[in-house]
């Protein structure tokens, strides 16, 4: 019997918005270190590397140096406050459930790989009513590794029941490009996310613009050679 089809997600900037939660989880520790806070429109693209890359990406907007002791007090703060605050604004792109439910039709399934811790992911998922479409959802510490490590997406795609030959991923920045290229799993790139290089230039297999094209880029994928 054929391994079942599997499209891969990227959470933050692919499945959700979630930069108005994240940021404001980011601005709430910058003002109690007495710094002024990041405007989300110049913020947004800091987002994807994890909470404490975030930070430090943060800190320096102000010219601020901290000690590996900070950053480490910091994210802990930042985790904290932006549990007890993480779906608060945070919303599926316009399309998501639409897309998932003509993809689920076709017979993939889905899973989630994402730089965010699994519990933190697991919750937002939970709140928005999301987490029981996917298979498998995997954070930065399921497997002791992150993107761009290609071992992160190949035991994402195998804790979901699929294989790395019958997969796609979808993400919004280069490390989703970059774990897809090593995993060797073609990848599509969407315009909406949150990147300091544009997505169309780290040349994804497709690009999309909005999710209601999701399940046609999936199936040209599927179908090329």
């Amino acid at each position: 019997m054929a391994s079942p089809r599997t499209v891969v997600f990227d959470l933050d900037g692919t499945l959700v918005d979630t930069a108005p939660d994240l940021i404001g989880a980011l601005n709430f520790v910058l003002d109690r270190e007495g710094l002024p806070a990041v405007p989300l429109h110049a913020a947004r693209n800091m987002i994807g590397a994890g909470a404490r890359k975030l930070i430090e990406r943060g800190l320096e907007v102000d010219g601020r140096a901290a000690s590996l002791q900070d950053i480490t007090r910091l994210t802990r703060d930042f985790i904290d406050y932006y549990a007890a605050h993480i779906a608060d604004a945070s919303r599926p792109f316009e399309g998501l459930e639409a897309a998932l439910d003509d993809l689920s039709t076709r017979g993939y399934r889905f899973a989630v790989c994402t730089n965010k811790l699994e519990w933190l992911s697991k919750l937002l998922l939970d709140r928005l009513g999301l987490s029981g479409r996917f298979s498998a959802i995997c954070g930065a510490d399921t497997f002791g590794v992150s993107k761009p490590d290609p071992a992160i997406l190949q035991q994402t795609i195998a804790r979901a029941g699929g294989q790395v030959s019958a997969a796609i991923m979808v993400g919004d920045a280069g490390p989703d490009v970059g774990v897809a290229r090593r995993a060797g799993v073609p990848v599509i790139g969407v315009e909406f996310g949150y990147t300091d290089v544009p997505i169309a230039d780290l040349k994804p297999d497709r690009l999309i613009g909005h999710m209601k094209e999701l399940p046609a880029a999936v199936e040209s994928l599927m179908k090329a050679p």
